[in-house]
């Protein structure tokens, strides 16, 4: 089969790789009809080289069609239309009971003291095999895989394997008030469905932030209130708080994460990792502070007193320093994680099978084939032609 697979810093490349096979008496193949391009996969293209063999498959946001099932599957058969989850979790253990499929026992990678294995991601979490592929691999097929309806196109449901659960989870953990504030740092795919989820759940006044005026334009189209970084600088909390009643809103997402703007020497030092070797860059990424926090800080600057701050952007270094004194000051509530997939799906099925109030049938930017996707990391890296959100087609 044909998949799109890692080689070195800003090299990826579609190889013709073996095709997947039934391993375990529960596993399914899927065959993927729509697979998507996350803003996640970039740290991948980047700085996380040292966690990442030549020839692992990418990606982890695929939906497709069942061509096989194990014999211990009674959930699924093949023709079944699936959108997968990118958290690989079994659906019975202790935290896959509370809803927290990100931290599921039965997968965590205790070698590097993780939570659940991801698809199509790094050493930290489980090295599995991803869907930016013709076929994929899935585990737990009882309990993993989504099923959903057929008719609608593929664009309507895809996003349940991270973007929607990912932005749903942000905005239910920055616990937004009815009728309340929130402020949106970073304007891509999770921060952009992040504004329009908010909107969905009652939130009032809704204000992003970012510094591509592709990505603003989108926002204000659906009625966010939009903030241009660049034009704002160091006037951002005033801004701000001028639009929230002097006092800041109820709470602000992190939607940015390590792809922040902001320290030059955090962003030299990220640099440097990618020419150590693979066991040095691994240590200085793991304990070394080497991300940059600017969005981080921001969200703290912003947010009122007493207010929350929810982080969906991913962070990668493990002793970057927070401002907790001022945290602790204002009294702020800082949650964060991997979304839990499978928490938030039967919120948000009937969303997709009601009508499209999220516009999530025209939410991708630009639909490639597989072939072509070495030339949409780069264009997603640098964020040219518009690029908010990418799907391939294997």
């Amino acid at each position: 089969m044909k998949a799109l697979t890692w080689h070195g810093k800003r090299d990826v490349r579609v190889d013709t790789v073996p095709d997947p096979a039934i391993q375990d008496r529960d596993d399914v193949i899927v065959k993927v009809t729509t697979t998507g391009l996350c803003g996640s996969d970039l740290h991948l293209y980047e700085v996380l080289g040292a966690f990442i063999d030549p020839g692992d498959i990418l990606g982890h946001e695929p939906m497709g069609i069942v061509e096989e099932a194990g014999p211990e599957v009674t959930a699924l058969k093949p023709g079944d239309r699936v959108v997968i989850p990118f958290n690989v979790s079994c659906g019975s253990c202790f935290m896959c009971d509370q809803g927290l499929q990100s931290q599921c026992e039965t997968t965590q990678v205790r070698e590097h003291g993780t939570g659940a294995s991801l698809f199509g991601y790094t050493k930290l979490y489980g090295q599995v095999p991803g869907g930016q592929a013709e076929y994929l691999r899935v585990p737990f097929g009882n309990s993993l895989p989504v099923r959903v309806p057929d008719g609608p196109s593929d664009e309507r449901f895809v996003y349940l394997s991270d973007v929607l659960p990912t932005s749903w989870q942000a905005v239910k953990y920055a616990s937004v008030p009815p009728g309340g504030s929130v402020a949106v740092l970073g304007l891509g795919p999770i921060g952009d469905m992040s504004c329009r989820v908010a909107a969905h759940l009652g939130a009032e006044t809704i204000i992003g932030i970012d510094l591509v005026p592709e990505r603003l334009a989108r926002a204000r189209r659906r009625g966010t209130a939009t903030l241009d970084l660049k034009e704002c600088g160091e006037g951002l909390t005033d801004a701000v708080r001028e639009l929230t009643g002097g006092r800041g809103p109820d709470a602000v997402i992190d939607a940015v994460g390590m792809e922040a703007h902001g320290s030059r020497i955090a962003g030299v030092a990220q640099e440097m990792t990618t020419f150590l070797p693979d066991a040095m860059a691994a240590a200085l990424m793991k304990r070394a502070g080497v991300d940059r926090l600017s969005a981080l800080h921001t969200a703290i600057d912003l947010v009122r007193r007493g207010g929350t701050v929810s982080v969906s952007g991913v962070y990668g270094g493990a002793a970057d320093p927070l401002p907790l004194l001022t945290m602790f000051d204002k009294q702020l509530t800082l949650r964060m994680g991997q979304a839990n997939v499978l928490r938030w799906v039967d919120d948000i099925l009937p969303v997709l099978t009601d009508g499209d109030p999220l516009g999530v049938d025209d939410f991708a930017t630009h639909r490639l084939p597989l072939d072509r996707a070495p030339e949409a990391y780069e264009m997603f890296q640098k964020k040219q032609d518009g690029v908010v959100k990418v799907l391939f087609t294997p």
